[in-house]
Formats: C-alpha cells, structure tokens, sequence
C-alpha cells in the first residue's frame, strides 16, 4: 500500500504562508495544519501572527490555541498530535496542508524526533544558572566537545535545544544524537515540501511592516494582558520570545516603544534567517521565487496544479 502524499508549505516569518495557504486550502477543500511553535500558545495571537478568526473559518485549522503560556509542550508532543491529526484529516476524505516555519515541528512530523524520560527539572534549572553566569557559549561548547553532531545542528543561541541536549548526556551518558537515530519514526505518508523564497531585501521590508502592524493591531495590549493574567518572560518561555520580550521591556519602561519596535524587527530579521538556514538543508523543498507584488492567485493554482499531480 502506497503511503499518501501530504503537501507542506514552509518559509520563514513574514513570506506569506498564511495568505497563500488559504488559498490553496479553498481550491484543494484542505484542512490545514499549522506547524509554529508559537501558534500553540492561547493568549498569543498577534505577536505570532496567528490566522485571523474570519480565515479559521473559511478554512478549518488545527495546531493552534493548543496549551496555556504557562505549560511546556515539546516538539516531540506535537508530532504525535499532528501525525494524529493528518490521520483524521485523511479519513474524511480530505487533504491536510501542513503550513509553518518551525523546522523542528516539521521534522517531528516528517522524520519523528526523540523524547527519551531523561528528565530532569533540577538539573534543567542548573544549566540555566551556568548559562547566566558563564554565558550560554560556555554550554554550547561543551556540547561541541561531547556531542559535535548535534551541536552542528543547534544555533549557538538555541538555550532551550543545548541545555536540552546536554540535559540528556548528563542523564543518560549518551549523546542525545545518538537516541534521535535509535528512537525515531518516520511518520505514514510521504510529504510534498513547497517553499517560498524572497529576495532578502524584500523579505526584510515585510517584517519591518508586519512589526508596524502587530503594533497597530494591539500588540501592547496583548502583552499587558498577559503580563495581568500572571505571565511573564521571567518564568515562562512562551513569552521569552520575538515580540514578546521587547514590549515588556516597554512596559517596565526599561526601554521606549520605538526602541522595542526596532529590537523586534532586528530580532525577527534574525530568526527568518536562522528559519531559512534550517529549511536550505531539505533537498526535498520545491522553492516558489515570490516577486516584489505577488498574484497569490496565480502562485496558488501553480501549487494546486503540482499537488493535484502527487495527491
């Protein structure tokens, strides 16, 4: 038996997936699966940039508003759920569109990834203590010098994923490269990867616009929302994050709101390029050049056309 084909939609922040995945949802009768590890968060619905509710109802989706600020939710939680929710998509006779930028949850869609219950929340709690004192660079070296495979996959910025890694060395005594080889499994259906590709510069004035607009949206209120309900970056990594952490340096005056919006853009700027480094390694990535002023129609049918080919 033939494994289905499942068609993904990927690219960094700010490319247009969410316009476009629309789109070809209404042509295809697709459900769409977001795969952003932001998205899951409830509460967080500008500063991620989720699909507005008048778009969750043209098209059913799912990934989204998937647990509380305050709860964790792994990469490897996510690919049980989305491989389930692909599954359930597939029964009722239609097609899941996978669309996100966060590479490690298409990975654990695709390819599986590794939990393990080498676990630890005290000695979790003592690599965050080193890396404030010593610098996360001190971390990221030792896993260079334990694990080399793994830290070559890893951003030198990556706090969660090195403290993780070195979280399941000190346990276990094994690289956690190591267990990801030995535990994983590739999920049943075989995946149809389209990515958008845009000219860097261009791709950098839709950021710095979008800030503008998360901003005119409400973005500060929605953080001092949160900030009421009892969320803060200090205890909780949902909010230690792109849009997030800069506005309530604003709100503890700590900086101006132009200061924040311009720490907001250098930092989403930064995170494109780290979503574009990790997608460049997939071979399998069909990449669509998206022009200065796109015809999301147009880009639409020409994917719709591919897909209606494989699925």
């Amino acid at each position: 038996m033939k494994l289905p084909w499942v068609p993904f939609l990927v690219g960094p922040t700010a490319s247009g997936k969410t316009e476009l995945s629309i789109k070809i949802a209404e042509f295809l009768n697709c459900e769409i699966l977001s795969a952003d590890s932001r998205q899951i968060y409830k509460y967080m619905d500008i500063g991620t940039a989720k699909p507005s509710l008048e778009q969750r109802q043209k098209v059913s989706h799912h990934g989204i508003d998937l647990c509380t600020p305050d709860e964790s939710y792994s990469a490897g939680q996510y690919g049980q759920y989305g491989r389930r929710i692909i599954e359930e998509i597939l029964s009722r006779g239609k097609i899941p569109l996978v669309v996100g930028g966060s590479g490690l949850y298409i990975q654990a869609l695709v390819h599986g990834i590794f939990q393990g219950n080498f676990k630890s929340e005290s000695l979790r709690q003592e690599l965050k203590k080193q890396a404030q004192e010593k610098g996360l660079s001190s971390l990221y070296e030792r896993l260079s010098q334990i694990d080399p495979e793994t830290a070559s996959k890893i951003h030198p910025n990556d706090a969660k994923r090195i403290i993780r890694a070195l979280e399941v060395y000190m346990l276990s005594g094994i690289p956690i490269s190591h267990w990801q080889k030995e535990k994983t499994q590739p999920g049943n259906f075989r995946p149809l990867f389209f990515g958008l590709w845009w000219d860097r510069k261009q791709l950098i004035q839709r950021i710095h616009a979008r800030v503008h607009q998360m901003i005119e949206q409400g973005l500060v209120e929605e953080v001092q929302r949160l900030l009421e309900m009892g969320y803060s970056p200090a205890k909780h990594n949902a909010l230690d994050s792109v849009g997030y952490k800069e506005i309530v340096q604003y709100l503890e005056r700590k900086i101006s709101l132009d200061h924040a919006i311009s720490e907001i853009q250098k930092n989403t700027r930064r995170f494109a390029k780290r979503q574009m480094t990790w997608f460049k390694r997939n071979s399998q990535i069909e990449w669509i050049h998206v022009p200065e002023a796109p015809d999301w129609d147009k880009i639409a049918e020409s994917i719709v056309k591919k897909i209606k080919q494989n699925v």
